[in-house]
This record gives structure tokens, sequence and C-alpha cells, in this order.
């Protein structure tokens, strides 16, 4: 479906947006965020995924190539140079839209120090520009900057990558503090969507000790989906594809595809 069809005048359809956020890196953010938002394309859904993260790794996994993002990136849409409708690239995948990165993301946080309503640039920025979508995925830097703390003031809610690996822990207790800063003082509806656990490796002591420490700390906001180390799931990004379309039936794949359908099923009990 092409944004013209989606974005249309008469489509008045509310998106759910989700930031997809850890400060610590490599823990599989973007890689989530990627096969997160193929799957729920896959399940019928229209999303709308931004590359908040200035390595434009997202981008670059969904197969928009560094030329394409110049001068209609997320960052000309956070400094108000473009809209939502002027920034969209459509990709190969059906239903699922990008607005890429760029290079000029990097220099990004010293300008919003000095912007007005800095914290707000991108909730202004997509506030009625988004409808059409049913889902809008946010890809943050792995980092507490203005860049991250835009997509929460944009958000309805925030999802977690969590890497089965002690330090993924320390990493996690500054997010939830961040969050309920963020909640009481910039984005009061703003919640913890899920927490998803990634790099599984069921072979490997700690992991399992990891995997049970934050089901029996958060409960039911951890998914029941794991997703597990899987060399498929490295190897898909050199080829500007999602997992789900390199090789749908490895193990990576059917854990993201089943991980969409846990998501969209904990979002209807929202709704």
């Amino acid at each position: 479906m092409s944004k013209n069809q989606v974005l249309s005048p008469k489509n008045t359809k509310i998106p759910r947006i989700l930031a997809v956020a850890n400060q610590k890196g490599g823990v599989g953010k973007t890689t989530t965020a990627v096969n997160l938002s193929t799957a729920l394309a896959a399940c019928d859904k229209k999303v709308l995924l931004i590359d908040l993260d200035g390595q434009g790794n997202a981008s670059t996994g969904l197969g928009v190539s560094p030329s394409q993002r110049q001068g209609k990136s997320s960052y000309e849409l956070l400094v108000g140079l473009k809209t939502v409708f002027q920034s969209i690239e459509e990709t190969v995948i059906p239903n699922l839209h990008i607005i890429s990165a760029s290079l000029d993301l990097s220099g990004a946080e010293i300008e919003l120090a000095s912007m007005e309503r800095r914290e707000y640039r991108l909730r202004d920025a997509i506030k009625n520009q988004a409808q059409g979508y049913d889902y809008v995925l946010i890809d943050c830097p792995p980092a507490l900057g203005f860049l991250t703390l835009n997509a929460l003031v944009a958000a309805d809610a925030l999802f977690v990558p969590l890497q089965c690996e002690f330090y993924a822990l320390e990493g996690l207790s500054q997010l939830i503090k961040t969050v309920s800063r963020v909640k009481k003082n910039l984005n009061s509806k703003l919640e913890i969507q899920g927490i998803a656990l990634t790099m599984h490796d069921k072979r490997n002591n700690l992991t399992e000790q990891v995997e049970k420490d934050v089901r029996q700390y958060f409960g039911d906001k951890v998914y029941q989906t794991v997703i597990p180390r899987n060399v498929r799931v490295s190897e898909a990004p050199s080829h500007g594809l999602p997992v789900i379309v390199y090789d749908t039936n490895c193990t990576g794949s059917q854990a993201y595809i089943h991980l969409a359908r846990e998501v969209v099923e904990r979002e209807q009990k929202v709704a």
C-alpha cells in the first residue's frame, strides 16, 4: 500500500506509537525494531518505522541507501524542514514505510538543546500527520539524550528489547527511572508496553537466570516469546532485508512473528 493511500485525508485512523528503546547498545534494539515492524506488517497492520538513531542501521536493514535519505530524513522532520508525508520512504515490505535516519542526526542533540519545545519536536511533527497507520515504531539511539526523550514524549508506550545478560539489567533500571520522570513531567500517558528478551541462549545458565529475574520482577510485562541467538538474524541486515524476508523459516524469524502476535494481542486488551 502506497503512502498516498495510507495518509489519505479521509483516513482518520489514529496510530499506536511505540518507542523501541534501551540506552544500552548491543541488545538487539534495532534488529527488533526492524523485524517487529515487518512482522506487524505481515499481520496486515499498516506500520511506519521512524529511524531516530544516527547510525541509521534500521534504514540500512530495510534497504534504504544513504543517498535516498539525504534531505528527507528524521532529522529534517525534527527540525521542521519536512513533513511526515515528505519524509516517508516505501519499503519492499507491503504495509511497511520508513522515515530513515541520516548522518545529520549526529549533531541533532546539540541543535535540539537550544530549540523551542525541544522535548516535543517529534510529537509536534507527527501529531495528526500519521493518521492511517496502525502502528508507528520509533527506533531510538542507545542513549538517553534529547532524541530518545523526543521519542518517549511522542510515544503512547515504551517497548524494551532486553539482552539476556547481567549488565542489561542495570541499564533497564535506569531506563525505568527515566520513564517515570517523563511520565511525571512531559507525557502522562507513557507506559511500558512490554519487555522482549533478546539474544536468548538456553544453553547458557546466565541466560536462564536473567530471564527468571526479569520475569519475577516485571511479571506479565515480559513477553512469553524470547528472541534466540540466530546467525540468520545477524546476516539479514547485510542484504538490506529483515530476517523475516531473508529466511522466513529460521528460528529468529519465527520468534519475531510470534512476538508480533503477542504485541497485537496485548494492544487489543489496551484498546
